[in-house]
């Protein structure tokens, strides 16, 4: 199956020079084909890959700096922007900024790019108009390599290969009798049916202090002054650590989850929806703006969407089925007796059934995960879950490593 393997590159300033100008020459061509496709809805008309990318060879002659790219990672980047709008629509899918995108750039053939081990800590890859470059060999690929994007993330140059590790997923989990459900949340990231709570802190007191400071002294620094853009580096660095930590605990979690359940239930969140800020309008201003404020920063903080890509991921490796169910009434539903009520959840943490002659106790999150995992095995038994909103199950490609389940076609792949 398919896979990633992201590694540090260590390049010269003539090559970070040319990762620069390739990066920009991406953002513009992006940029030009997306608003020509704009411009052709509003007439009623499409325009596709095919003619774009012939009058992309066109305006290389005409415009020299277009040819400082691979052509390649151009032709992908016209590839990229049409799977885009086939999937999301051409007026949702947004521009490239230059203050807000970082680079990256994707060299999709196999057969020009080349990788050598130099030692036990180094490796250089070959690619097109960059040469050899260098990068730390913390893993061997263990596969055939695909293709390689190389990016920009927190001051550091990045290249990702796609590997073809040659895995199969088992077609039954080593322990296929086993099942859990996962409550993620805002105080403990996930909380597991089997009373088993992961969680860590991802960013430290020193680290949020500073990042509060860089913050005040942005607030006061110019516009594309070059102090400003000094100040947005220690920042990116900052997040850069934080979002490395989030993504080896998402992995980390989703690897001892599928390792010993065969089935895992979650809930069916819109988390997008759920993270809408509450500003409202002059004649209708949003109300507990603040508190909405902050339960948005603690569910993305937590990172309830990387969790759940990671499990489908961890899946495949596992033969694990994941599966999302009917969110309502999971935290207020008292598992040992079924009574509903708004008064079972006393607090955060602690859940007391109010039903006459029950009582029952426990962790509320424990409890929500136990009614997760019941609604899963109602699902498997007769296939709804007996609501208006049916249950979504998860598959992954083995060809792509990919959820068919969003409307991707095989043949507008660009891997």
């Amino acid at each position: 199956m398919l896979t990633g393997r992201k590694y540090r590159l260590n390049l010269t300033p003539e090559q970070e020079a040319l990762c620069e100008e390739f990066g920009n020459v991406c953002r513009a061509v992006w940029n030009t084909a997306l608003e020509q496709r704009r411009e052709y809805r509003r007439r009623g008309a499409w325009m596709t890959y095919v003619p774009q990318s012939a009058e992309l060879t066109e305006a290389k002659r005409e415009f020299e700096w277009l040819s400082l790219a691979p052509a390649c990672i151009l032709q992908q980047t016209l590839m990229d922007l049409d799977r885009a709008c086939r999937n999301r629509g051409t007026f949702k899918v947004r521009w490239r900024s230059k203050a807000r995108w970082t680079p990256s750039f994707r060299f999709p053939s196999r057969n020009r790019i080349q990788v050598e081990r130099l030692g036990r800590k180094w490796g250089r890859v070959k690619l097109p108009k960059l040469g050899w470059v260098r990068f730390r060999w913390s893993r061997p690929p263990g596969g055939e390599i695909r293709s390689a994007t190389v990016s920009r993330k927190s001051g550091h140059w990045f290249v990702s290969f796609l590997v073809d590790d040659r895995a199969v997923t088992p077609e039954q989990h080593a322990m296929p009798n086993t099942a859990v459900g996962i409550d993620r949340g805002v105080k403990v990231a996930a909380v597991t049916s089997d009373g088993d709570f992961y969680d860590r802190a991802f960013v430290t007191d020193g680290e949020a202090a500073r990042y509060r400071r860089l913050q005040q002294r942005l607030a006061r620094q110019k516009k594309g002054s070059a102090n400003r853009r000094m100040t947005i580096k220690a920042m990116g660095r900052i997040m850069g650590r934080v979002a490395a930590r989030r993504g080896d605990f998402c992995a980390r979690t989703a690897h001892r989850v599928t390792q010993r359940n065969a089935l895992v239930v979650l809930e069916d969140l819109n988390i997008r929806n759920m993270t809408t800020a509450a500003f409202g309008t002059l004649a209708k201003p949003g109300r507990n703006v603040a508190q909405k404020r902050g339960l948005n920063r603690a569910i993305l903080d937590k990172g309830w969407h990387r969790f759940e890509v990671a499990l489908i991921n961890a899946a495949r490796y596992t033969g694990t089925t994941v599966m999302k169910v009917n969110p309502a009434y999971t935290s207020q539903r008292c598992f040992a007796c079924g009574f509903v009520t708004e008064g079972n959840r006393e607090s955060q943490a602690v859940f007391r059934c109010k039903a006459p002659g029950c009582g029952h106790r426990d962790h509320a999150d424990v409890n929500a995960a136990k009614n997760i995992k019941a609604a899963g095995h109602a699902v498997s038994a007769c296939g709804d879950l007996g609501v208006s909103q049916s249950v979504k199950q998860e598959p992954v490609s083995r060809a792509t490593g990919r959820n068919p389940s969003n409307g991707e076609s095989p043949s507008h792949s660009t891997r």
